[in-house]
């Protein structure tokens, strides 16, 4: 199975006795509508929701850190996954949030899918939807936490000397530069000292569908990033920053998300920030 399917493979797959789907929609406190809801309002066959809330680190100050691999397998195993599963993973959110399902799935050692265009897509070419709330039967799943996929604060700290690492800001330019102030109380504007911002809205086609590899790869050039030297991946809450994971998944590069990413390290007095330009 491909890193990103169509919703016609899909639609030819969802009799698959081995396929599980999971909707990974996530919002905004600020963008005041129910991800769960909506899902139940209406969601592709076979699909159970990925609740990017709960399925996370209860006990971090920070919001949706990745959860220890205990309660990930126990969550994930509630949801009806599998060990040998085929996964794929779509959302119907304007932040793309099923790249963060993604990418925590990677790194616990799950490979899945992402379906292009997700449920907008799938909507917008009258394929069917069910509503409801489905429970699927309880299953058993084996993680392996891949920590190369996950850097922490002292690591992004100590790559700030070494620069051994890109980094890359997922978030919109005003919020990189500092312009426009965080919504989150005692967060600093600005960015890491020595990251290119690429906002994430840029890898993608009005339809919500991903831009071509080729130009995939040119918006890190443009920016300065050389795709085949490693990455370390940021945004404001770990969310948007799976797309940048995902379009050098893509190109054939792993790189590395910096799960606290702005949100820590923002309210961090410790931390240097930068304002303006990259």
């Amino acid at each position: 199975m491909d890193a990103l399917v169509t919703t016609q493979w899909l639609a030819g797959e969802l009799s698959a006795p081995d396929l599980r789907i999971l909707d990974a929609t996530w919002f905004l406190p600020s963008e005041s509508r129910d991800a769960h809801a909506e899902f139940v309002a209406g969601h592709i066959q076979g699909a159970v929701f990925f609740d990017i809330n709960a399925i996370a680190d209860q006990t971090s100050p920070l919001p949706t850190m990745l959860p220890p691999p205990a309660q990930f397998a126990a969550q994930l195993g509630a949801l009806g996954v599998a060990t040998g599963n085929r996964i794929v993973v779509y959302d119907n959110a304007p932040h793309h949030t099923a790249t963060r399902a993604w990418w925590m799935l990677r790194s616990f050692g799950i490979e899945a899918a992402i379906l292009d265009g997700g449920l907008a897509k799938w909507k917008a070419e009258g394929r069917p939807l069910l509503s409801g709330h489905p429970v699927p039967a309880p299953a058993t799943v084996a993680v392996h936490p891949n920590t190369a996929l996950v850097r922490t604060l002292d690591q992004v700290k100590a790559n700030l000397t070494s620069h051994a690492e890109q980094l890359v800001d997922a978030r919109s330019a005003v919020r990189f530069t500092g312009q426009e102030a965080e919504t989150r109380p005692g967060l600093a504007g600005g960015h890491i000292p020595g990251s290119a911002n690429i906002p994430y809205s840029s890898f993608f086609n009005p339809d919500r569908t991903w831009k071509h590899v080729p130009t995939l790869r040119l918006l890190f050039e443009d920016e300065g990033i050389e795709v085949e030297r490693p990455v370390i991946a940021t945004c404001g809450s770990g969310i948007s920053a799976a797309v940048v994971v995902f379009a050098l998944h893509l190109l054939g590069h792993p790189a590395a998300l910096y799960d606290g990413s702005w949100t820590e390290w923002g309210a961090d007095p410790s931390t240097p920030k930068a304002t303006g330009a990259a």
